[in-house]
């Protein structure tokens, strides 16, 4: 039974971290796009002045922002990214995973 629960643990961080890398090695996603998207859909909410957490590139890691992205069906504002096209969420991707906390060029200020 143990060794069923890894291997299922197992294929789910490799199916979210392929995701990840499919995404972002796609070249397909636009990091300045994306932070125009992220300003203009996400900041609204996610700054010291909304009702959402507050929320930049370097909130997460790579990691972090792969698992979000994997679930985003699953966050309370899954209705708002409803809205988006799937270019635009592939931008927004490459942008908040291209500058987390841990990325090569992380983000310096929100």
């Amino acid at each position: 039974m143990t060794k069923r629960i890894l291997a299922i643990v197992l294929a789910v961080i490799f199916l979210s971290g392929s995701l990840g890398l499919a995404l972002a090695a796609s070249g397909k996603g636009n990091s300045r796009k994306g932070k125009y998207l992220y300003r203009k859909n996400c900041r609204t909410c996610h700054s010291a002045k909304g009702d959402a957490k507050d929320l930049s590139p370097i909130s997460m890691t790579q990691a972090q922002w792969q698992a979000t992205f994997a679930a985003k069906d699953k966050l309370a504002c899954a209705d708002q990214w409803s809205k988006l096209k799937d270019k635009d969420i592939t931008d927004l991707y490459a942008y908040l995973y291209g500058h987390a906390k841990d990325s090569p060029s992380p983000a310096k200020c929100k």
